[in-house]
């Protein structure tokens, strides 16, 4: 506890910790793999003065993936923080209400009718919208939040997007099933064009900051910021945007990743408390970080193989869940 309360008083430290790891993270995603190269080499290959054979794998391949990955890590962590101010919940996050699922079925019926990228992210940017606005309408109910009300209705949302996935891959050409279920699962084996996702996150990490005094008086109710004059309608709104932004992008990006916007955020608040000025951006650099490993590690453990980079997501998020399911029972705490 002394500890946590130190860090806590001292954000600059766990600032300073998250951009270490980061590096770290990225260093071993550029010299892991297939074909391993040594820090010195990957080293080289940032300078420009390894091989071309070095080069080309670094730069052209994992960098770009590592980039993918670190983005659209940061982009699921600050969903999940959005979310949990938006429903005062703690086990709020896109892939377990359901918001994930919206965007893969909005963005996998686009691909199936043969649409463009853009239209496929504008479908999934209106599933996500449509999937957590739903959530909100139903959980929501009189008034009440508690944990089991709003965990079965994102379970039976996401029952049904699953089933709707389902039905659509079954009608699917044979020729494009494969890659469409390593899609569904998580996958960035061809994830080479970083920028959109890295550009959105940083966008996304500076507004969130900006209106973290917002979000914290959210965070306490609607009546409390109600009473001190915030407009809550327009801003819970801007909030269920930005959350399916970050959603929507994700998904079409690398497809279904569960279980960063449950744990990072969680974790982050453990260590740091609940001021978003510092959730935020802490947040965004621990689910970078969550998944550049992550993914090292799918494409590192059976090499050449490559497992779904979902598949190990979720082995870490299943067991904090049922743990953090066990303290719900408690008296519930608004985050």
């Amino acid at each position: 506890m002394p500890r946590l309360v130190l860090t806590a008083r001292r954000p600059t430290l766990l600032f300073v910790g998250l951009v270490s790891l980061t590096v770290g993270a990225f260093l071993l995603a550029l010299s892991c793999g297939s074909a391993d190269t040594s820090f010195g080499e990957t080293l080289g290959a940032l300078a420009g003065t390894a091989s071309e054979k070095t080069n080309s794998l670094v730069l052209e391949l994992r960098l770009p993936r590592a980039l993918t990955a670190f983005s659209v890590g940061g982009l699921l962590a600050i969903a999940g923080v959005l979310m949990q101010v938006l429903l005062r919940n703690p086990l709020a996050e896109p892939y377990i209400l359901g918001s994930s699922g919206g965007a893969a079925v909005a963005a996998l019926g686009a691909m199936l009718l043969g649409l463009g990228s853009f239209f496929v992210d504008v479908a999934a940017f209106g599933g996500a919208m449509a999937a957590t606005l739903l959530v909100f309408s139903i959980a929501h109910g009189t008034g009440s939040w508690a944990p089991a009300r709003l965990l079965l209705t994102g379970v039976v949302l996401a029952a049904g997007f699953s089933a709707a996935t389902t039905l659509m891959l079954a009608l699917s050409p044979d020729q494009g099933l494969r890659p469409m279920l390593f899609w569904l699962m998580g996958d960035l084996s061809f994830a080479f064009d970083p920028w959109r996702c890295f550009t959105a996150l940083v966008f996304l990490v500076f507004a969130s900051t900006l209106a973290a005094r917002h979000l914290n008086v959210l965070s306490r109710g609607e009546l409390q910021a109600a009473i001190v004059g915030m407009p809550v309608v327009g801003f819970r709104y801007l909030v269920f945007a930005a959350a399916s932004l970050a959603t929507a992008l994700a998904v079409t990006t690398v497809g279904v990743v569960g279980f960063i916007g449950l744990v990072v955020p969680h974790l982050v608040r453990l260590v740091a408390g609940s001021d978003h000025r510092i959730v935020v951006p802490a947040s965004a650099l621990a689910g970078g970080i969550l998944l550049v490993i992550a993914d090292t590690m799918a494409r590192t453990v059976i090499a050449p193989r490559q497992l779904p980079v979902g598949a190990l997501t979720a082995m870490i998020g299943v067991p904090l869940f049922l743990i953090l399911m066990g303290r719900s029972r408690e008296p519930h705490k608004t985050v």
